[in-house]
């Protein structure tokens, strides 16, 4: 078995194995300690509930994927455009930038209820929120990539006499490749949390309940099997689209840039 192809499966069978203790000792603990469900359910019932009330769980998560997908669809539209703003000039990064700050530590529970009342539509006010959450490591992290060109592929581009766009299109955005992926590994699992928290402020139902609020009602109705039932989605949701995006870098950046390469 050769080095990569053993770092692929310890990679796999690492977690998995912890994963597998860690649910066995759940389990026992909770069949020797006689645990009543209300208060922490089984492993076996959790699984149970999920197949029970799959259809349930599936169509919040389609509500809460739609919403987390497009705010991370705009966050890079939007966090991309302001970074090439920043990229370059300066007057405008340093007039812009402690605004995309004040968004970042500016708790979305606080501004949510704000937005919400301001969107008639909900599904676009949840977006919003969404976005919010999830715009800043994309700007930080195409901002500084953009900048943190090779001086000497500088030095050579511009002994060159090249224009200021082909420097953008041939040095800076693929230097800024590496630290932009970074950043949209980071702004996807925002963009879900994002989504759930705009959703317990929202408090959406019918229809167009997500999975925060299915969480909501069932700590209502104590059905805490539904409840981690729902966690573990949301859990396996945000663990699909970190790897989904790890797969675009690798597809990306993996013939050329050492971050990707395998070995």
């Amino acid at each position: 078995m050769t080095a990569p192809t053993r770092d692929r499966l310890l990679v796999v069978v690492a977690p998995l194995a912890v994963a597998l203790v860690v649910l066995g000792l759940w389990q026992a603990a909770v069949v020797i300690g006689d645990v009543p469900p209300y208060i922490v359910p089984a492993p076996t019932r959790i699984a149970g509930t999920l197949w029970t009330d799959r259809a349930l769980l599936a169509a919040s998560l389609w509500v809460t994927a739609g919403v987390a997908l497009s705010a991370l669809a705009l966050a890079v539209a939007a966090g991309v455009a302001i970074a090439f703003a920043f990229a370059q000039s300066r007057v405008v990064e340093a007039s812009l930038l402690p605004y995309a700050i004040l968004l970042q530590v500016t708790p979305i529970v606080a501004i949510a209820p704000l937005i919400i009342i301001w969107v008639e539509d909900i599904h676009t006010a949840l977006v919003l929120c969404a976005t919010v959450v999830a715009i800043f490591p994309i700007i930080a992290n195409t901002s500084l990539g953009l900048r943190s060109v090779d001086p000497g592929l500088a030095d050579l581009f511009r002994m060159s006499a090249a224009s200021r766009w082909q420097v953008l299109v041939r040095l800076r955005i693929p230097s800024a490749l590496p630290y932009f992926f970074g950043g949209l590994r980071i702004a996807s699992g925002l963009a879900l949390i994002g989504a759930i928290v705009a959703e317990f402020v929202a408090g959406t139902g019918g229809q167009g309940a997500g999975l925060a609020y299915q969480i909501l009602m069932a700590g209502i109705e104590l059905n805490i099997p539904r409840l981690f039932a729902a966690l573990v989605v949301i859990t396996l949701a945000g663990v699909i689209l970190y790897l989904a995006v790890g797969m675009l870098a690798r597809l990306v950046l993996g013939s050329w840039h050492e971050s990707e390469r395998e070995g």
